[in-house]
């Protein structure tokens, strides 16, 4: 099964914009597939990712999810849709003066009624399974601290300890690496793939951390000025490649390819 199909997709950030975001995008996931998605600040990763979640309506070129056209769709179903899609932005929209606890469940008020949701807010329906989920993150000590008083990186990994708890199909996750130490980048990146592997949903990460997108994922896909530059295995992403992704940026090519032009550099993308 096909999770998304993208022919020639094109994306403005706003109505009436010049210069589009995302062009002539082509990009093929499979139900269960994980892959990341890299390349420099500006290059259209989170574009591509709020677009995915159906937030953002293309411009031209073809988009389906599930098989469907989501923007073809009536608002309710649509909204039927997006209940399959989990985004987790790089800074999570979570309230100051609320309880991590209330937070992480805030993931099931789609499945709850409205009294439901009132009473979880003095007493938490569910606190275990907020537990389990936080503790798959390190932060199984932070349940009942406001969110106020939790680091960045923490709040990231409240945000997604949300995901674990959603009955999400697909996970869109957007820099969930910018404020961790490379021990909790590895801990958050494996917490997020043995889910996704548990329950087949399609996994696709934006990071910056190409050394991580490398060693944790099979497929990578490397995005430049709204552009997929390569479409790869992992194993057929050479440094070259690399280098030519973030020519002018702070990756530095391999001093073995320093002599190379950028044409060059970009031979071998495989799409």
């Amino acid at each position: 099964m096909t999770t998304y199909r993208l022919e020639q997709l094109t994306v403005h950030h706003q109505a009436g914009a010049r210069a589009p975001a995302l062009r002539e995008i082509d990009l093929v996931v499979a139900q269960g597939e994980q892959l990341a998605v890299i390349g420099p600040s500006g290059a259209g990763k989170t574009t591509l990712l709020h677009t995915l979640a159906c937030a953002h309506a293309p411009a031209g070129g073809l988009f389906q999810a599930f098989g469907r056209e989501p923007w073809a769709l009536s608002g309710k179903a649509r909204h039927a849709l997006r209940a399959k899609l989990f985004l987790a932005p790089q800074t999570p929209p979570l309230p100051p003066r609320q309880r991590v606890v209330s937070a992480v469940l805030a993931a099931r008020l789609p499945h709850w009624s409205l009294s439901q949701a009132l009473s979880s807010l003095f007493k938490p329906v569910d606190p275990d399974a907020a537990y389990d989920a936080l503790a798959r993150f390190g932060l199984g000590d932070k349940l009942y601290a406001r969110v106020d008083r939790l680091s960045g990186g923490e709040r990231q990994r409240c945000g997604l300890a949300r995901l674990l708890l959603s009955s999400a199909k697909v996970f869109l996750v957007d820099e969930p690496l910018s404020a961790l130490d490379p021990a909790l980048s590895q801990l958050t990146l494996s917490a997020l793939q043995r889910e996704a592997a548990s329950r087949n949903a399609t996994l696709i990460c934006s990071l910056h951390q190409v050394e991580m997108a490398r060693a944790n994922f099979d497929r990578i896909v490397g995005l430049r000025d709204g552009r997929i530059v390569f479409d790869c295995a992992r194993d057929d992403v050479s440094d070259a490649m690399i280098a030519a992704l973030y020519q002018n940026e702070a990756v530095a090519p391999h001093p073995a390819q320093a002599h190379e032009t950028p044409e060059r550099l970009a031979i071998g993308a495989c799409f």
